[in-house]
């Protein structure tokens, strides 16, 4: 089980005992601290639990952190969970046990979302599928980080995170997955996801269609992908560059405009 963490000491304990407390306790948690200056060393420090092994690196992004910490584990199957999120206590049990039964490479819970204190109800279109869903995440990220679940081969074929992300670096290996596997889902709320504060990527990083685009190029320069696969790939990326183009130019961005779309050219043919 790997937690990546940033300056988030205030919140990095709940989300270790989370893991702590499950119900499955035959399992390792890796938290990386991804160069934090606030006292998240003292947060780790309180806990003595022979399970829960800390690390520290200098700050290089939740990607880095990530991979550090995977590379680190030996379990038979990976899990995830951000440091300001939490997991219910049957979570990893009930999880564990439907990737055993129904040989699925991976999976997903479904979730319970706070934003700013409040739990709010997810819209209809962020709705979890199962199976194979790679049409759908071109258009949006099916897949969170804190609910993922997925075996050592499955990262050994697709992985590791693209450390040269900021942003949508879950979303671009969630492609290459969809494109090579169909997603189990345990249909239950057994991850508590947070938002709503200041320091979440999605709220500092600015341009994140940009970064989706690199993520659909990815797949496209990286990937044996089917006809049809292909077909959907280069059909979401012509409109992603034409939306992304248009609010240049709209800025004032010309030149923006035209790299992203020169950067793109090949890959939509």
């Amino acid at each position: 089980m790997i937690i990546p963490t940033h300056n988030r000491a205030d919140v990095l304990g709940r989300a270790i005992a989370s893991v702590l407390g499950q119900t499955w306790s035959d399992l390792e948690l890796i938290v990386v601290d991804d160069g934090s200056t606030d006292h998240t060393a003292e947060v780790l420090a309180g806990f003595g639990d022979p399970r829960l092994t800390g690390m520290r690196q200098e700050n290089k992004g939740v990607s880095s952190a990530r991979n550090r910490g995977i590379a680190a584990s030996g379990g038979r199957f990976i899990a995830l969970l951000d440091s300001d999120d939490t997991w219910m206590p049957g979570k990893l049990e009930k999880q564990v046990r439907f990737m055993v039964e129904s040989g699925f490479a991976i999976s997903q819970t479904d979730e319970i979302w706070i934003r700013n204190g409040v739990r709010v109800n997810p819209r209809f279109k962020h709705a979890k599928p199962a199976g194979w869903f790679l049409e759908q995440s071109l258009e949006l990220c099916l897949i969170s980080p804190s609910c993922v679940m997925f075996s050592r081969d499955l990262w050994d074929e697709l992985g590791p995170f693209d450390e040269r992300l900021p942003a949508c670096e879950d979303y671009s290996l969630w492609l290459r997955v969809g494109a090579r596997y169909p997603v189990g889902l345990v249909p239950e709320a057994l991850t508590v996801k947070t938002g709503g504060h200041a320091d979440q990527l999605s709220r500092r990083i600015i341009g994140l269609d940009l970064y989706r685009i690199y993520a659909v190029i990815d797949l496209l320069r990286t990937m044996e992908l089917t006809e049809e696969q292909r077909a959907m790939a280069v059909a979401s990326l012509k409109e992603r560059v034409r939306l992304y183009a248009q609010g240049c130019i709209k800025r004032g961005k010309d030149e923006e405009a035209l790299r992203v779309r020169e950067l793109a050219e090949p890959y939509c043919r």
